[in-house]
């Protein structure tokens, strides 16, 4: 009890005299960073071999025998969901990754002894998984421009959607490292919840090709709101309400962060 309140006074200490732990911050994301760039072919370049995977067989090859969907190549309008399936995978396995390892091997304990508070922490685990998802989302793109898949009518809504959404399953990444009891269970949501639903929202089709009752369980669907957002910001084209879309984003982006900094000050599965 001693221990737990001598680790609280440091960390009050720290947030009323300093403010914010900026270089704890800094420190934090370097070592995101440096950790993603070590396993670099496994971190960075997989995603991106497989979203050129995605991008030459459904855009370029059977897109060569679609018609325009909205107006535009079909191979346009798909680059923006197979992206968005990149940033999601890689700021998921960021986050859940690396907090989940630092309580296997009793990491976490250092960092909880640091003078951090809480915030700081989940933002440093956040930052890092949300740079390493600009970093593949930069590269998808470079591979999209050699396909002439890539447009962009608004590159400042564009980075934007990316960060929220990439924040989005950075925290619910954190969740799941905070949850899960073994690395088998780190896989658990990623494969039940977060890939159907991905491919549920629209990726590779338009919502409008549905019929009317899959049209309605697609608009309750929060997956079809991220990638509308992305790919509005890309080509322009919306298929869904944008007012209802960063209500849902927002509220994610919101719940979630405060979800993840309650079970943090309770010490869930992190401090004995």
């Amino acid at each position: 009890m001693n221990n737990t309140q001598n680790i609280e006074n440091k960390r009050n200490r720290s947030i009323i005299s300093n403010g914010v732990n900026w270089i704890g911050v800094y420190t934090m994301v370097r070592r995101e960073v440096e950790r993603t760039m070590r396993v670099v072919v496994q971190t960075v370049l997989a995603p991106v071999i497989s979203a050129t995977l995605y991008i030459f067989i459904f855009g370029f090859v059977v897109g060569s025998r679609i018609e325009n969907i909205v107006g535009v190549p079909y191979i346009t309008f798909v680059f923006p969901g197979i992206l968005m399936l990149s940033i999601i995978n890689a700021s998921f396995s960021s986050s859940s990754s690396s907090l989940y390892f630092a309580r296997f091997v009793k990491g976490i304990e250092e960092i909880l002894l640091a003078p951090f508070s809480y915030v700081e922490m989940i933002f440093g685990y956040m930052f890092g998984a949300v740079l390493r998802a600009l970093i593949v989302a930069f590269l998808i793109l470079v591979v999209g421009l050699f396909f002439g898949a890539v447009t962009l009518v608004n590159p400042i809504g564009f980075v934007l959607y990316v960060i929220a959404v990439s924040g989005i399953f950075s925290l619910l990444g954190m969740l799941v490292a905070l949850w899960a009891d073994g690395f088998e269970q780190l896989t658990i949501l990623n494969t039940f919840i977060i890939t159907p639903f991905t491919y549920l929202g629209g990726i590779f089709y338009s919502v409008t090709m549905l019929p009317q009752s899959a049209q309605l369980l697609t608009h309750i669907n929060p997956f079809f709101y991220f990638v509308d957002g992305i790919r509005s910001s890309m080509i322009g084209v919306s298929e869904a309400n944008p007012g209802v879309g960063l209500l849902v984003i927002g509220g994610l982006l919101v719940g979630l962060a405060a979800l993840v900094t309650y079970l943090f000050k309770i010490g869930w599965k992190i401090r004995a």
